[in-house]
Order: structure tokens, then sequence, then C-alpha cells
């Protein structure tokens, strides 16, 4: 029998968010419309730390097997240059039992090209260092790349945009396989009041060395609450898959998380 561990079950992930919610109605004042939009750009301007969580409950080809990954994210403003860090600690099926520990750290610097009230481009360089304490939890290999962000606000109800990247591994273990990656993140948001809003922001992955790929569709819910100088945005979102190809792409998924940015 297989020992599955996690770092951080989904169900301690959604109290989490539920606790936050209650904190945040009792010492919340409303966020206003500009802090709303700001909440879900990824190119705000602002300080930032995020936990977010996925839960993945089905892989295909992998029988009973579940898969979970932790993100811990830092942003940060410098300038008209927006740095970004991301590192997982992950949950994956291993050759006898789950293996657990950190994965490889993701940074890229998004210069602002443009900052408009309605239109938010930014794009720069990304690296990926090969943390991962194991074997299966990273590339072993160092890799750079390319990421490029927009973040659209027509009106004050709808937000939209994306987030590319691609990297690719130019050193690390000579052992390991190649890599060259392309994901994209196509996301939209629906405000519909009181800080509640409408949610879908899946991730595409296409492995450009192997030829898998995963396409999820998302749907879920957020709130945003205001409390003192901090803008709390906590959200759930299952995510199905509709297109895959690949042993081990997840099927079925439940994304959460705890956004705040620090005025």
């Amino acid at each position: 029998m297989r020992n599955h561990r996690t770092w951080m079950h989904p169900l301690l992930v959604l109290v989490l968010c539920l606790t936050l919610a209650g904190v945040g109605a009792a010492f919340a004042t409303d966020p206003t419309p500009e802090e709303l939009a700001k909440a879900n750009n990824p190119l705000a301007d602002i300080k930032a730390v995020n936990f977010q969580n996925y839960y993945i409950s089905k892989l295909y080809g992998l029988g009973d097997e579940t898969a979970n990954t932790f993100w811990v994210r830092g942003v940060k403003p410098t300038g008209r240059v927006l740095w970004r860090a991301s590192l997982p600690l992950q949950t994956v099926p291993g050759a006898t039992e789950s293996v657990s520990g950190l994965g490889d750290l993701n940074v890229f610097g998004a210069y602002l090209a443009v900052q408009d009230p309605k239109l938010t481009f930014g794009a720069g360089p990304l690296l990926v260092a090969p943390t991962a304490s194991k074997d299966e939890l990273g590339a072993g290999k160092w890799q750079l790349g390319l990421a490029a962000v927009a973040f659209a606000v027509p009106s004050p109800k709808l937000q939209y945009g994306a987030l590319l990247t691609w990297q690719a591994s130019i050193a690390g273990d000579d052992d390991r396989r190649d890599t060259s990656v392309f994901v994209t993140q196509v996301f939209g948001m629906w405000q519909i009041g009181g800080g509640t809003y409408l949610r879908s922001a899946p991730i595409w992955v296409f492995d450009l060395k192997t030829g898998y790929y995963n396409v999820p569709f998302g749907f879920g819910i957020g709130k945003v609450v205001k409390v003192d100088k901090t803008v709390f945005n906590i959200f759930i979102e299952p995510q199905f898959t509709i297109l895959h190809n690949g042993v081990g792409q997840p099927a079925l998924q439940i994304f959460t998380g705890v956004n705040m940015q620090f005025n």
C-alpha cells in the first residue's frame, strides 16, 4: 500500500481561507474599486505575498494517486520593474510511496512598459533554479526564459488578462533530460458586489520536449476584503482538464489561495 502524504491538505487551506474571511468580516472596511482591480492584477505595483495550493485528486494513468503543490510567492516592485519569486512545496507519486519536499525556485522580473488604469503590460527575463530537494520534485537543470503579462480592466465589473512564460534548460545535471516548457495562464474576474467575484484562472502547460500537455478549465469564487492597510484576496476554484497528453497529467484539481497586498 502506498503512503500518501501532502504538505498542505486542501481542507486545511479551505479552513484557513474561511478563518481569514471571518476575521476580515469582523475588522474589514470595503475595498475601493481600484483596490478590487489591483487584488487580481499580477502586475500591480505593490508589495504582495501569496499562499496558493493545488490539490490534484486524480492523475491520468496513475489509478488512485494524488498530488499536491503549495506555492509561496513574493512580489516586490522596484521602479518600473516588478519582481516575482515563487517556491513550491510538493507531494508527487513516487515508485513505492509519495515523495514530498521543495521544488524548483522560479523568479521573473517584468518591466512595466504600460501602466494605465485600464491596461497593464510587462515583460522580462525568467530564471528557474534547481532547488528541488529530491529528483522527483524538480528538473535538475538551470533554466532561462521569458515572461509576459497583460491585465485589462475595461469596466469596474470585469478584469481579464494572461500570463505567458517559456523556459529552457541551459545547465545542470547531465543525467537529466533537457527542458523546454511553455506555460500560459488566461484569467478573468467578474465582480458581483461587496468584494465578491467569480473567477477563472487555469494554467495550461505544454512540454515542448516530450509533447505532453495539460489544458484545464476552471470556475470559482473569491472574496476581497481590506483589513487596516492590507488587502486580502481569498478564493477557491475547481479546475477540470479538457485536453491532455501524457501519463501523470492532472485530471481534476482544486485551486485555493490567500493573496495579500500591503499598501
